[in-house]
């Protein structure tokens, strides 16, 4: 048998080639005796699309009855299929039924269906006696009135599947709450889902798991939480990871981790989990993805621990294996870069010179804002700048120094 007729066909699915979601299928692409196809509703072209041996352009890239065509013209081609994988959040649904339909490995609709649902996912928590915000699925502004009789203002209001802050408000009064109902006019075939807002320090674990075991974790720290900083439109967001995760808290987190992925039944992958520690120290699930993190979390997760993170994701998807074990090596932030006030598009942004003559050394990676961008309506803001150093102090220190000294302003 030839060399290229043994290589696995592993299919990646994504709407459109941005940077961050290419990274992932070059770390499919870096490994031994795999075939990355590609199906895309914009498919890559160039140099950004070098690495997938062929690729097919579909309709609409979330769609799986789209996304099927699209594999089963690549499998026509090219054989049988090994995996079937992707990494944005509103991919995993539509991936699982597709993978069900081709008869190929990787998590079921059902096992799918459990992480994108929050209800669902919420309510199988909390049946395990597994800690999370009280829920509650709205189908009518009745059962929105039932609720906080129940639980008391506030709540948070969002979709019942969505990743992100963008669709989510926190709702503080009655008349907000009215307010908010006749907009969203929740109903039977589009319902709302209202949870107890949790109060306290906020952040995330991200986990390697095989075979339903967690085999590496990472801790992180939101600065303050994404819902806070949507509300509050002057501060400048930080997701900071610690140099030390060995501390009793941290592992705490960690087995919550490893209990929350067993009980929703992901085999093999990267999860992303939020977390809430409580101001009486009681930890609960925000909630948790089968999916790695957002792009300048996963980057940082692989940074501190000066690993090849993209390799881990593809690793543990493809060949159901880990090169570990994981040690933590440096400290880690990003602070995300926006101004307030009123405008539209950025016209000047201040400062910059002085961070790169303070702290240059510790950017890894950056976004920078340039006179003209649109504003972003996103609480990451217009840009953002990576720092890392072995001290979590001078990281630390760093982002101090960024948020007191960079300044946008709009027009």
């Amino acid at each position: 048998m030839s060399a290229r007729a043994a290589e696995r066909n592993v299919v990646f699915v994504a709407p459109f080639a941005m940077d961050a979601t290419l990274r992932f299928s070059r770390g499919l692409a870096g490994l031994s005796g795999v075939r990355v196809l590609g199906v895309f509703q914009k498919a890559p072209r160039g140099r950004d699309g070098a690495h997938f041996a062929d690729l097919v352009e579909v309709e609409d890239a979330l769609d799986p009855g789209s996304i099927a065509r699209g594999v089963k013209q690549l499998q026509a081609r090219h054989g049988a299929l090994h995996r079937i994988t992707g990494i944005l959040e509103p991919l995993q649904t539509p991936l699982a039924i597709v993978r069900q339909h081709f008869g190929v490995a990787g998590p079921d609709p059902r096992t799918a269906e459990r992480f994108r649902a929050k209800a669902l996912m919420k309510d199988t928590l909390r049946s395990h006696g597994l800690p999370c915000a009280r829920h509650c699925l709205l189908t009518s502004p009745s059962d929105a009135v039932a609720f906080v009789r129940d639980v008391g203002f506030p709540i948070v209001l969002k979709p019942p599947a969505g990743a992100g802050c963008r669709s989510t408000f926190k709702v503080d009064d009655r008349a907000t709450l009215e307010g908010l109902l006749a907009q969203l006019a929740p109903t039977p075939s589009a319902p709302v889902l209202a949870e107890e807002f949790l109060r306290g320090e906020e952040g995330s674990c991200e986990l390697v798991v095989l075979g339903g075991t967690v085999q590496a974790h990472s801790i992180s720290r939101y600065l303050p939480g994404p819902l806070e900083v949507m509300r509050t439109p002057w501060i400048q967001w930080v997701c900071l990871l610690p140099r030390d995760i060995g501390d009793g808290a941290s592992q705490e987190i960690a087995r919550l981790g490893q209990r929350t992925v067993q009980v929703l039944g992901l085999e093999d992958g990267v999860a992303h989990l939020e977390w809430f520690r409580r101001d009486d120290g009681s930890l609960a699930i925000g909630e948790i993805a089968a999916r790695p993190p957002g792009g300048q979390l996963t980057m940082m997760t692989g940074l501190v621990h000066d690993v090849d993170i993209y390799r881990t994701w593809a690793r543990a998807v493809v060949d159901s294996a880990f090169d570990g074990p994981w040690t933590r090596r440096h400290a880690a932030a990003t602070v995300f870069l926006r101004g307030s006030g009123p405008g539209t598009r950025v016209r000047q942004v201040e400062g910059l010179g002085e961070v790169h003559r303070r702290i240059g050394t510790l950017v890894v990676e950056a976004k920078l804002p340039l006179p003209g961008d649109p504003r972003s309506d996103s609480y990451e803001g217009e840009g953002y700048l990576v720092l890392l150093d072995d001290s979590e102090d001078v990281v630390r220190d760093a982002v101090g120094i960024v948020l007191d000294t960079v300044r946008i302003r709009y027009e």
